[in-house]
């Protein structure tokens, strides 16, 4: 064993793993990466199909990043925001306001809903989220938003309201007490039961196993044959209503747009953001979107990705939005960023929120209305620096067409795993794809949980080359989005290989 390796199994305790597995063999030790290709402690070289696990947007030592990084060190690394501004936190929180901005234009590219007229989502376009808060990471970015819902619908609703907050099956938004609080996974949030408040949820539009569709299988994506009324939406309807009639609407409505990430890579079918927001917000209750995985071009360029969309994304390369939000043209009160922010350089978030909330917190200071709430790194200097060069990358017509070509090669490549029978749905938003496996796609049967079928297919994945990480048994692919067409394939090859090699089934004819 690498004496590197060994000093790992002597001291360090990893996230989200089960240690005793971890000791039992020999880590694979990341030493250098370039673009979407990482090098271990042993010479092998690996793509990134998780964009280390959802962060890089461009790719590992972009040289404009790195040449902010440098350019910001000769001048100073970090001082405090308690008391003090500094020069790029203050032009980053401008740079994602301007980008974060609903305005008349983004609705060119936005068709309304039925559901939600033109007319009345007009009243929402110019309010803007024009004031930022910063913090370390996605939990700190949801504690904020969480901390500020809570207090602003105190202070407008009356010190005797007790604000509750709703959020979607499946949700994770976070591991700090507030933030894993708003999240719904048992297996996760179980065991700090007795530490957390009580949240509501809802249930989330996870069309592959809604208890409400009634189409059979079919080798393609859930959304496009389900059968159903929209009994999804109908249960947000009748639990904001049932709230509401209790005498005190909800304080937010807690989501992530589009997709839902750690819930297994679960999309939302075209129009159920908007209409489930609608409610929320005619129901009175404030709309926090945790895009700490969606934000920053992770969702696409434009829903579908085909000849006549990519000459429209050259010729308007600023319709392509950074967030989910902006993109579907859906106004929020809090809109929660970290991961992406940096390019996957920095530890680094963001809340993004209204003039109003702003407002509420204003008064003389013997009041203390003051936000009580603050971090030893806010606004830090290399971060800022990071995210503005990475901002200046994504905004660029470059990068535009590059994305909205690795969407489409995303999505050409993964049609070919339709043919394997373990595969039972395959879920692509923009540039970020899960896999979800099973027993054969006809029943639909999952695997148990101490099968390890996800984590058999990502180990066997590795000695091909490819790195990312499962959900259970969903397989997530997200690469950076400096990724080659033919490093897409190999991501997807790999898969293949791996799929059958560890659940054992040869792909049947189809039908």
């Amino acid at each position: 064993m690498h004496p590197l390796a060994k000093l790992d199994h002597a001291h360090v305790w990893h996230p989200f793993t089960q240690m005793r597995d971890w000791l039992e063999r020999e880590p694979i030790l990341i030493t250098s990466g370039k673009g979407a290709v990482l090098h271990d402690v042993q010479g092998r070289e690996y793509l990134d199909g998780n964009s280390s696990i959802w962060t890089n947007l461009h790719g590992h030592q972009h040289p404009k990043i790195n040449a902010a990084i440098n350019g910001q060190l000769k001048k100073i690394a970090h001082s405090s925001a308690l008391g003090l501004a500094n020069e790029p936190a203050s032009v980053l929180a401008e740079r994602l306001v301007q980008a974060a901005a609903i305005t008349n234009y983004d609705l060119r590219f936005t068709k309304p809903q039925p559901s939600s007229p033109a007319d009345r989502r007009s009243e929402f376009v110019n309010r803007n989220l024009d004031k930022v808060f910063f913090s370390d990471d996605g939990s700190t970015a949801l504690e904020v938003a969480l901390k500020l819902a809570y207090e602003f619908t105190r202070r407008t609703r009356g010190p005797k309201s007790k604000p509750r907050f709703l959020s979607l099956a499946g949700a994770y938004h976070g591991d700090t007490i507030g933030a894993v609080s708003l999240g719904q996974i048992d297996l996760f949030h179980g065991a700090y039961s007795r530490l957390l408040f009580k949240t509501d949820r809802v249930m989330a539009p996870y069309c592959y196993r809604c208890p409400f569709n009634r189409a059979k299988p079919e080798r393609e994506d859930a959304r496009k044959y389900r059968k159903c009324n929209w009994e999804c939406v109908t249960k947000v309807d009748q639990a904001l209503t049932k709230q509401k009639k209790r005498g005190e609407p909800y304080a937010a409505f807690v989501f992530e747009p589009l997709m839902q990430g750690a819930a297994g890579m679960i999309p939302q079918p075209s129009g159920w953001l908007r209409q489930t927001t609608d409610l929320a917000r005619a129901h009175g209750a404030l709309l926090i979107a945790d895009e700490v995985m969606t934000g920053f071009g992770r969702t696409g360029v434009t829903c579908h990705v085909d000849d006549t969309a990519l000459a429209r994304v050259r010729q308007h390369p600023e319709a392509a939005r950074a967030f989910a939000t902006t993109r579907v043209g859906v106004p929020v009160d809090f809109l929660c960023l970290a991961k992406g922010l940096t390019g996957g350089y920095l530890p680094m978030a963001a809340t993004l929120t209204s003039q109003r909330v702003f407002d509420a917190f204003l008064g003389d200071y013997e009041e203390f209305k003051t936000f009580f709430h603050g971090h030893s790194y806010t606004g830090n200097q290399l971060g800022s620096a990071a995210a503005l060069a990475s901002l200046d990358i994504l905004q660029s017509r470059a990068s535009v067409v590059a994305r909205a070509k690795l969407q489409r090669a995303l999505h050409d490549e993964l049609k070919s795993l339709w043919a394997l029978p373990n595969v039972g749905d395959i879920r692509q938003v923009g540039l970020i794809a899960g896999i979800e496996l099973v027993r054969d796609w006809r029943t639909r049967e999952p695997f148990e949980l101490r099968e390890r079928a996800g984590i058999r297919v990502c180990e066997a994945m590795a000695k091909r080359g490819v790195l990312t990480r499962p959900i259970g048994s969903v397989v997530a692919l997200m690469p950076p989005y400096c990724t080659t067409p033919a490093q897409v394939r190999k991501m997807v090859q790999a898969l293949a290989e791996s799929v059958e090699e560890c659940l054992g089934r040869k792909p049947r004819p189809q039908k």
